[in-house]
């Protein structure tokens, strides 16, 4: 008989992990059901319609829906009556997990998609980390760096814990057509400048981008044509970047604030960077595996996952954290040293498809379901 799992996700548009789940997870064992909490229509429920996976959407823009969302998940799951839930992001785990308790629903497992945002930067909020925690019989952490978190600042027992790291369908990244990478290219370097410096990532202080920034105006000295290629441009520390920005001549960067394209996006860059302030800034940081998995040489600190099979000048450049002079060295020495770039990119490939392949996460959590 097969088990019946609902996920709950919230403020989810396009999320290709949960697509790769929904079509990969084992169907001969597995009936899974998906609640989306959202302002909206999203990429994600059209992609499930279309696969004739069940999809509930609720209406949800913030705490003030937060009761009524509470009453239809837990009248779904009443209906349902899954054998589990599953739930992912903030807002989803505090209603969802408190909606299945209360419905009954014994085993309540919760995947923590953030590092230590809260202790760092939103002390009032971990006390609503514990509460998730507490509700949650079993804790994904996708990284080692979260499962520390959990049980050294918010004291989770450990055996409640497990570690799956996020999997990726690596074709996806390795097969990239060259004449959408030419669109995409016409779109965002029209001028074809070079070097194309990327990175993906929220206009969040923990990102690192004020860092990133110095370093790249330095490098124009060097590289005038270069570009700055900025994409997942929102956040609340955008007046922050753009204070930054004004340093650089105006050709000199793009910012984008979606492009749901990814992996061709990734072949626009000569190199990435991605410098996280700290250690505990990522939860995993799936832009680690996607830029290596992409052959894109980086620059990168080590935060969430990356401590765990990022080396330095075997499949990236690692650089201290917030530290402007250090990235502008590895971006000087990734263009400038054929060898070692080529290097990097062969093995960065190796270890991602070694480790992050998406048949490897699907087992694990096929694996926890089952238990």
């Amino acid at each position: 008989m097969k088990k019946s799992i609902v996920y709950i996700l919230s403020n989810i548009d396009k999320a290709l992990a949960f697509e790769w789940i929904a079509t990969e997870l084992n169907q001969d064992k597995f009936d899974l059901k998906f609640i989306l909490l959202n302002p909206g229509t999203s990429a994600l429920e059209k992609y499930l319609q279309k696969e004739n996976i069940k999809v509930y959407t609720l209406k949800y823009t913030g705490k003030k829906d937060l009761p009524q969302a509470f009453i239809h998940i837990h009248n779904i799951l009443r209906k349902e009556k899954p054998d589990l839930i599953h739930t992912h992001l903030f807002d989803a785990s505090l209603i969802g997990l408190a909606a299945g308790k209360l419905a009954g629903i014994s085993k309540r497992i919760f995947t923590r998609h953030h590092g230590n945002q809260h202790h760092a930067y939103f002390p009032n909020a971990v006390r609503y980390d514990k509460w998730i925690n507490a509700l949650a019989t079993i804790i994904v952490a996708p990284a080692i760096s979260v499962k520390d978190i959990l049980v050294n600042l918010e004291k989770v027992n450990p055996t409640k814990i497990k570690v799956i790291h996020h999997g990726f369908d690596l074709s996806y990244f390795y097969q990239v057509d060259d004449a959408v990478i030419l669109k995409l290219k016409q779109k965002y370097n029209p001028e074809n400048r070079w070097p194309v410096v990327g990175v993906i990532s929220r206009y969040t202080e923990l990102k690192g981008l004020q860092y990133v920034i110095p370093a790249f105006k330095k490098m124009l000295a060097i590289y005038p044509d270069a570009l700055l290629l900025l994409a997942n441009a929102t956040g609340d520390y955008k007046a922050q970047v753009q204070e930054h920005l004004k340093s650089i001549p105006r050709q000199n960067y793009t910012e984008i604030a979606f492009e749901p394209d990814i992996a061709t996006l990734y072949r626009l860059f000569n190199i990435f960077v991605h410098v996280p302030v700290a250690a505990s800034s990522e939860a995993f940081g799936q832009t680690y595996v996607e830029a290596l998995a992409a052959d894109v040489p980086s620059v990168f600190t080590l935060s969430g996952v990356a401590s765990e099979f990022i080396r330095h000048k075997e499949n990236a450049y690692v650089v201290p954290f917030q530290d402007a002079d250090a990235i502008y060295t590895g971006m000087l020495e990734l263009l400038q040293n054929k060898e070692l770039r080529n290097s990097i990119i062969s093995q960065g490939r190796q270890d991602v498809a070694a480790q992050f392949s998406l048949p490897v996460m699907i087992g694990a959590l096929e694996k926890l379901y089952e238990q």
